[in-house]
């Protein structure tokens, strides 16, 4: 169950980081209120899952790959720049990330 509750907070934030972007700095509420939800929800899932997995794994992974997806997201979406530098820090990240689930964290 604790990857389905990760699993949810990583969709959470990544839903809300992206409300985050499309409210223009709180110039459009519809936006600005539903980051605020998805961010609620985020956070209560990521709550359940450092309960049942150790915080620097559940937050290594709820970090990484929301940056990871992020950064598609940004690229795609709202086409913002990419370059080698950027998918060089992209793969460092998921390298780390999967270190860490290597490192025996339960």
């Amino acid at each position: 169950m604790k990857w389905v509750y990760l699993a949810l907070a990583i969709g959470f934030e990544i839903a809300g980081t992206t409300c985050m972007k499309l409210s223009d700095g709180f110039s459009n509420l519809k936006w600005a209120a539903l980051m605020a939800l998805f961010y609620s929800g985020c956070f209560i899932f990521l709550t359940f899952t450092v309960k049942r997995m150790e915080v620097s794994l559940a937050y290594a992974i709820w970090s990484g790959v929301g940056v990871a997806l992020l950064s598609c997201i940004g690229i795609f979406f709202f086409k913002e720049s990419f370059n080698a530098m950027k998918l060089f820090g992209l793969v460092a990240i998921i390298v780390g990330v999967v270190a860490l689930r290597l490192s025996g964290a339960k």
